[in-house]
């Protein structure tokens, strides 16, 4: 029993030799990617900043408290929309004032116009009734001692008297009816009406300071701005507001200096917001910077991206996610960047599937992703690629076992 067990223990150590030996000789196993063709797209990948794609920048004109605001933050303005209002102390009772003098010199001049004013002609049509009054009592006493006269009642002397009591008078009503041409002179009429200009300049003024006080949009648009509050004392100049036009935005896109080489006007453009997440916004690439300008540590080119939003949910000081398509071919043969070799030069070890043995191939690259390059020469279609695994090394004329 004893012998029969000790042989059991050495044909089962013979065996286990036999198989570890078997083992430590063959071939070890490797991966391999067979090479496919697709659609290779080159994505470069940063963050921007949303803007307006059109946008003015509102202030008051004048002093004074906002009395009212014609608009809340986000609201959709039309051109010409009030968007604050302002009270000037004391405007309103300068206004007043102006137009009561305004009323008045329209009057004097009126009066001017018509010849003088209608007190001094009546005055003057009063001194003329009573002057006629008094001729024709006086005409009345000439006639009567003219006819004494002729009955040697009256002396010549008397009559005459009379009759130069009536050629008096006759004097005095000439006179006053001369008058009336010069209650006004032209002096007095051009006087009038340069006080008439200067009061209605004045009123035009205060209006236009008056307007002044309603501060409006130049622009329809979205109020993405508003500092102020009602109640708020502004100066001339102190911002009010700003609008901008909303659907296209503006993304200024900073692109590392490196990667500018890579842009091209009209590329696509996809945008993500990290508060919206699963939500995209795609434009073009609409202008290419002038100059590289630092950004913390970053030398970036701010590039201006046109993005469609229809929805207004990206507003301006948005910080947002860039992605802009670069390029894009297609049916490139492709291989997965892991297996991309860098040995004294770039290439990949090729599966020899004749004798299941790899070789070493040159390969030029191209265009790629974050997974996946685009091969432009030294590999076909059909060719096989080996992956990498840290617990093999590969050597030209290497056997290998592979898996797919």
């Amino acid at each position: 029993m004893k012998k029969l067990l000790i042989t059991l223990l050495v044909l089962g150590g013979i065996v286990a030799a036999a198989y570890f030996y078997k083992k430590s000789g063959a071939p070890p196993t490797v991966s391999f990617y067979k090479v496919e063709r697709g659609r290779m797209a080159n994505t470069l990948s940063t963050n921007g900043k949303v803007e307006p794609s059109e946008f003015v920048e509102v202030h008051a004109e004048a002093s004074g408290i906002v009395t009212r605001l014609g608009a809340k933050l986000g609201d959709t303005v039309a051109k010409g929309q009030v968007l604050a209002e302002i009270n000037q102390p004391g405007q309103a009772e300068d206004l007043l004032a102006a137009e009561a003098r305004v009323a008045q010199f329209r009057a004097e001049l009126g009066t001017l116009e018509g010849g003088g004013k209608p007190v001094d002609f009546a005055e003057i049509d009063g001194a003329v009734a009573r002057l006629r009054e008094q001729r024709d009592a006086a005409r009345k006493n000439k006639e009567s001692l003219d006819r004494l006269v002729k009955a040697n009642a009256a002396t010549k002397f008397e009559a005459d008297q009379a009759g130069q009591v009536i050629t008096d008078l006759d004097t005095q009503i000439r006179a006053l009816d001369q008058k009336r041409p010069s209650l006004v002179a032209k002096g007095d009429v051009d006087a009038a009406r340069a006080r008439l200009r200067e009061s209605e300049a004045a009123v035009a003024l205060l209006h236009a300071r008056s307007g002044q006080n309603m501060v409006r949009s130049p622009i329809a648009g979205t109020l993405y701005e508003l500092p102020v509050r009602a109640g708020a004392y502004l100066n001339p100049g102190d911002a009010v507001g700003s609008v901008g036009r909303m659907d296209p935005v503006t993304v200024k896109v900073f692109v590392d200096e490196p990667e500018l080489g890579r842009l091209k006007l009209g590329q696509s453009v996809k945008i993500t917001w990290d508060a919206l997440a699963g939500k995209e916004w795609t434009g073009t690439v609409g202008k290419l910077p002038s100059s590289v300008v630092a950004q913390g540590s970053r030398q970036v080119g701010e590039v201006l991206c046109s993005i469609e939003n229809a929805s207004r949910t990206l507003t301006p000081g948005t910080n947002v996610n860039a992605f802009i398509l670069t390029q894009v071919v297609e049916k490139a043969l492709t291989i997965p960047k892991s297996g991309v070799r860098r040995e004294g030069g770039t290439g990949v070890w090729l599966l020899d599937p004749m004798t299941n043995t790899v070789v070493w191939r040159a390969i030029q690259t191209g265009a790629s992703d974050a997974l996946h390059v685009e091969v432009t020469n030294g590999l076909a279609d059909g060719d096989v690629v080996a992956q990498p695994n840290a617990d093999v090394t590969l050597t030209k004329g290497m056997r290998v076992t592979p898996v797919y």
